[in-house]
């Protein structure tokens, strides 16, 4: 099946547009298990103050919804470079991307773990966070970059 060629290539942009908004998402995520942490330590009136602002449903919610975009975005970007190019260029973006869907289910697979209070999966769970907010400044970069080639093609 043939898909027309405006099909492909504005396909090119749906990626870079998801990923973004799946970053500010990412970085949203880590503000609320911030705040689910903080709650989780603080007593009296700041515990209240915290525990109104419902951290931890809003950290599981968006935390899922990052799992799911952030592997839907890696083989949807995959899907379009194939469609568009008849392969798939093995670099740093691609390499760095397929780690972050690796990451983030490892991360998410350590939930059970964390609300039994296991402490070694809490930290887990940071450290392996963080490292995927590093691989997606890395994703930005690159993903620019790749981005400014698609618009150098078009306007040739």
């Amino acid at each position: 099946m043939e898909l027309p060629e405006s099909v492909k290539v504005y396909s090119q942009f749906a990626h870079p547009l998801l990923m973004w908004v799946v970053l500010g998402l990412t970085l949203y995520a880590g503000y609320t298990g911030w705040q689910w942490r903080r709650t989780r330590s603080a007593t009296g009136e700041e515990k209240k103050a915290l525990m109104a602002g419902k951290f931890k449903d809003k950290h599981h919610a968006i935390g899922a919804t990052v799992l799911a975009l952030m592997v839907l975005g890696t083989v949807g970007g995959m899907a379009v470079t194939y469609i568009n190019s008849g392969k798939l260029f093995v670099g740093s973006h691609l390499l760095a991307g397929l780690g972050m869907a690796s990451l983030i289910a490892v991360s998410a697979s350590l939930t059970p773990l964390m609300q039994k209070g296991v402490e070694w999966a809490r930290v887990s769970h940071i450290a392996l966070n963080s490292a995927i907010v590093g691989l997606f400044a890395w994703q930005a970069v690159t993903g620019l970059e790749i981005v400014q080639r698609i618009i150098g093609r078009m306007s040739t």
